[in-house]
C-alpha cells in the first residue's frame, strides 16, 4: 500500500469518528444542565410561621378526619387578619359535610372562621365551663355560646351554638383540637358576644341595661368587646403570652404576668416593654419593681404602630400617674426611642390581645414638668403643629436618676439619649418616687 493510500486511509477514518465525538459533547453537557433542577436551589425553606399556621396544619388534618369541605376552604384564610397575627392553640368544631351542603346560602369560608376559636378546648375542659360562655371565635366580635346537659345516664352532653359535640376530641396534638359536631353553627350575628348570658336556649327573660353599657363603650372608642367573654379570652391570651415567652428568654416577664393576672384580665388588651432573663441578671434590676411602669392598657401597639407615633406622644401606664413619652420617631434608619430608651426588638411576641416589646434598659421616670414641658412647648416652637423632632435634645428635660445609675448619650447598649450636662435639677419640682409594688409589680 503506497503513501497515498494511507492518506486516504487516514482521512476516511477522521472523518467518520469527528460526528459521533462531537455528538458525545451535547449528551455530557445537557446531563449536566438537568440534574439538578435549578428550582431545588432557589426554593426558600418555609418560615416557622407558615409551618404552624392554620392553613398548613388544618388541611391535612381535615382531609385526613373526612371533611373534604372545610379542607378546601382553608387555604382562604391565608389572607385574613385574625390568622396572620394568631398562629398560637386553636380548636376547630367541625361540622361534617352533609350538613354544610345542607345549607346552600352558606359561605363555607364564613362557617370555618366562625367555627375556630383560638386556644386549647378539649371535651373535659369544656365540660368545666360555666353554662352559657361565650367564647369569641376567629371571626371578631362574633361568639359562641357553650351549654351543656345531662341524659337519663347522668352523661354529659355538650353544646356549641346548640350543635351537640357528637365526636369529641377527635384530634389534639397540642396545638390544635378538632371536635366533630352533628350539625354546624348557624352564622353568628354580630351582637353575639353582647348578649345577655342565657341559662336556657330561649331567650332570657330579664334585660338589664348591659347592652346600654355597651353601646356606650362604642360610643366611646371602647369597641365591640362585651361585658361577658373579654376577660376569658384574656385569659387565654395570657397563657399563650406566657408560655412563648418563657421560651423565648422572658422568664421573669411571665413569672410577674402570672402573679398579676387577675388584674391584667381586666384589660382589652395591653402592650408591654420587656428585659430578657439576660439584661435584668446582668444589672437591670429595677425592672423587677417597676413591671406595672412598663406596661400600656388597652392599646396593641405593634411597632407599625409605635412609629406613627410623633415626639411627645405620652402612653399611659398600670403605674397610676405615670406615662411613657415617646423621645425620638421611628423610622428610616432612625432607632425609636421612649423615655431615651431604644427598643432593642419588636415584636417579640405578639397574639390577639398582647403584643411584647425588648428595650435595652428599664424605664427612666421623667419629672411631671418635663413631661408637661416637652409636651407643651415643642408644640409651640413648631407653630401648634407636630411635636419637634428634636425633643430628646433640649436641655431643660429632667430624668431621676435610678439605681442603675444615670443617663449616657448615646450608648451602645441602647440607654438613655441625654448627656450627664443637660441633666439639671429643679429644688422646686418634687422629684418622681420610684414605688415599689407587692410581688415585683
Amino acid at each position: 500500500m503506497t503513501t497515498s493510500h494511507y492518506l486516504i486511509l487516514i482521512t476516511v477514518t477522521f472523518l467518520t469518528l469527528t460526528p459521533s465525538s462531537r455528538a458525545t459533547v451535547p449528551t455530557t453537557t445537557t446531563d449536566t444542565f438537568i440534574n439538578p433542577p435549578p428550582l431545588d436551589f432557589t426554593a426558600s425553606p418555609p418560615s416557622s410561621h407558615d409551618a404552624f399556621a392554620p392553613t398548613s396544619i388544618f388541611e391535612p388534618i381535615l382531609a385526613n378526619l373526612g371533611y373534604q369541605e372545610l379542607s378546601m376552604a382553608v387555604p382562604s384564610l391565608s389572607d385574613d387578619s385574625a390568622f396572620a397575627t394568631w398562629n398560637g392553640p386553636t380548636t376547630l368544631f367541625a361540622p361534617t359535610d352533609a350538613s354544610i351542603r345542607s345549607c346552600g346560602s352558606c359561605s363555607v369560608v364564613r362557617l370555618l372562621r366562625e367555627h375556630i376559636v383560638p386556644g386549647l378546648f378539649s371535651h373535659e375542659y369544656l365540660k368545666k365551663l360555666a353554662f352559657g360562655t361565650k367564647i369569641e371565635t376567629m371571626d371578631p366580635g362574633r361568639c359562641i355560646t357553650v351549654t351543656s346537659s345531662n341524659d337519663v345516664n347522668n352523661v354529659t352532653r355538650i353544646y356549641v351554638g346548640g350543635v351537640e359535640i357528637t365526636r369529641p376530641d377527635l384530634f389534639n396534638n397540642g396545638l390544635v383540637v378538632v371536635h366533630g359536631l352533628q350539625g354546624y353553627v348557624a352564622p353568628l350575628s354580630p351582637f353575639s358576644c353582647n348578649v345577655e348570658r342565657m341559662t336556657s336556649l330561649s331567650f332570657p327573660i330579664q334585660v338589664d341595661n348591659r347592652q346600654n353599657v355597651m353601646a356606650n363603650q362604642a360610643q366611646q372608642g371602647g369597641g365591640h368587646q362585651s361585658v361577658q367573654y373579654p376577660s376569658y379570652v384574656m385569659r387565654l391570651m395570657l397563657r399563650d403570652a406566657m408560655l412563648r415567652l418563657r421560651n423565648s428568654g422572658f422568664s421573669i416577664l411571665a413569672l410577674a404576668m402570672k402573679l398579676k393576672s387577675v388584674e391584667l384580665m381586666s384589660l382589652q388588651n395591653m402592650t408591654v416593654f420587656a428585659l430578657d432573663d439576660v439584661s435584668i441578671f446582668a444589672g437591670s434590676h429595677t425592672y423587677v419593681n417597676n413591671v406595672r411602669f412598663h406596661i400600656v392598657p388597652n392599646r396593641l401597639l405593634a411597632i407599625s404602630d409605635l412609629e406613627k407615633l410623633s415626639s411627645g406622644t405620652l402612653l399611659p401606664t398600670l403605674e397610676a400617674g405615670q406615662s411613657l413619652m415617646v423621645t425620638t420617631t421611628g423610622g428610616g434608619f432612625t432607632p425609636m426611642r421612649i423615655n431615651y430608651v431604644r427598643i432593642k426588638v419588636p415584636d417579640v411576641m405578639r397574639n390577639l390581645k398582647i403584643v411584647v416589646h425588648s428595650i435595652y434598659l428599664p424605664f427612666p421616670h421623667l419629672h411631671p414638668s418635663a413631661v408637661t414641658f416637652d409636651a407643651g412647648e415643642a408644640a409651640g416652637a413648631s407653630g401648634g403643629g407636630d411635636v419637634a423632632p428634636h425633643l430628646e435634645q433640649k436641655n431643660l428635660v429632667n430624668v431621676t436618676a435610678l439605681a442603675t445609675g444615670s443617663c449616657v448619650k448615646d450608648q451602645a447598649n441602647g440607654s438613655c439619649g441625654v448627656a450627664p450636662s443637660v441633666v439639671t435639677a429643679h429644688p422646686e419640682v418634687k422629684p418622681i418616687v420610684v414605688r415599689t409594688e407587692h410581688q415585683g409589680l
